[in-house]
């Protein structure tokens, strides 16, 4: 059996994918295959992407700034839409069901994840709200501290892990069988969900520290022992600077010059925001190889064994940060052909692809109050 073969056996999920902040910025056509950005329907079923958790992300300034909340219904409509526009070729799901039921009927499955818990304001009764509308994890957190935990990337630390109203919050999502993804947030913010959670967690979109050190917004090896001793999964990030050390020094040097620079400048909105583009871009960061992927999948592998890793892209949220290889969701097979070259079997890949992930999926789901 050969890798296209297998991708298009075997359902693949991705967990994160910022589809709809990048269409946000520029619309294009995701039915037909698009000039720009990773994802598109033609590339994604060459790519035998069965499902995919589109991120609903809210930028921190919402937090301080207020509407949070309806931002985050506004990319939910938008979401939607694209069921709506192209029914042929997407259909939402909210279950596992959903997405074993709608696998190989030739549509992408879209579900859905609040990446950065601002839009709860506050307000428990918000998360069934969300709950309702199709969302099926939270990131509690994104780049700055929040009302409910503190970011790995935030240097100044509000609450040494979670809020008071945090910790109520994760207790909500275990009821209302929410997802908890604990990418972005600090370690401290980490341990604390694992103490209060009675339902495994997730990492939707990171990497592993021991390739990055000194990278809180990757995992150690203590905390994915950790995850995986509460049965949970970490799914890879794709993102060069998350899974190569070399590119994460420059991406972190170059993240530190932006911050500070605005800080100076005291520059806001969108001035900020095209400050911060433009220097990216002409600062491109060396490139990293899908074998960095590769071995980052592997190492939770050795770590912790095969139950407890998936694949979390990040595709159209890591610019034109990607590996050699994984340029594109047209590019699962070439993965799975690394993989099986590495010694990896049928089963693995399953697991790997999708089997991991919609089994802590179902144990959350089973684990709530209205299952």
């Amino acid at each position: 059996m050969n890798a296209k073969e297998l991708a298009q056996r075997y359902i693949i999920i991705d967990t994160h994918q910022d589809v709809p902040y990048r269409l946000q910025k520029k619309m294009e056509d995701i039915s037909t295959r698009t000039p720009g950005g990773d994802f598109d329907y033609p590339r994604a079923r060459e790519g035998g992407l069965d499902a995919v958790f589109m991120a609903v992300y809210v930028p921190p300034d919402y937090e301080q700034d207020g509407g949070a909340y309806a931002f985050a219904n506004e990319t939910i409509d938008k979401v939607e839409g694209f069921a709506r526009s192209w029914p042929d070729k997407f259909v939402l799901a909210k279950s596992v069901e959903d997405i074993k039921e709608q696998f190989g009927t030739g549509k992408v499955s879209i579900a859905m994840g609040i990446e950065n818990g601002a839009p709860i304001e506050g307000n428990l009764a918000n998360m069934k709200h969300f709950y309702k509308r199709g969302i099926r994890y939270i990131t509690p957190v994104h780049s700055k501290n929040n009302h409910i935990c503190d970011s790995s990337f935030d240097a100044e630390r509000e609450w040494h892990g979670l809020s008071s109203f945090g910790k109520d919050v994760i207790r909500e999502m275990n009821r209302l069988g929410m997802i908890i993804d604990v990418s972005h947030v600090s370690d401290d913010t980490f341990y604390q969900i694992m103490d209060i959670s009675e339902v495994p967690v997730v990492a939707t979109h990171s990497a592993c520290r021991h390739f990055t050190p000194g990278c809180e917004r990757n995992m150690s090896d203590e905390m994915i022992k950790l995850l995986a001793q509460k049965r949970g999964v970490i799914q890879v990030n794709f993102g060069a600077m998350f899974v190569n050390g070399r590119v994460n020094k420059e991406f972190e040097e170059r993240r530190q010059y932006v911050l500070e620079y605005i800080e100076t400048h005291g520059l806001k909105g969108e001035e900020k925001q095209k400050f911060g583009d433009e220097y990216t871009k002409t600062h491109p960061l060396s490139r990293a190889d899908i074998l960095d992927v590769v071995a980052n999948i592997d190492h939770v592998v050795q770590l912790v064994g095969i139950e407890h890793v998936g694949l979390g892209s990040d595709y159209d949220g890591v610019g034109d940060n990607l590996p050699e290889g994984l340029k594109d969701v047209s590019c699962y097979p070439n993965l799975i052909d690394k993989l099986l070259k590495k010694g990896y079997m049928e089963e693995d890949i399953r697991k790997i692809c999708s089997g991991n992930f919609l089994r802590v999926w179902s144990e959350v789901e089973k684990a709530s109050v209205s299952s």
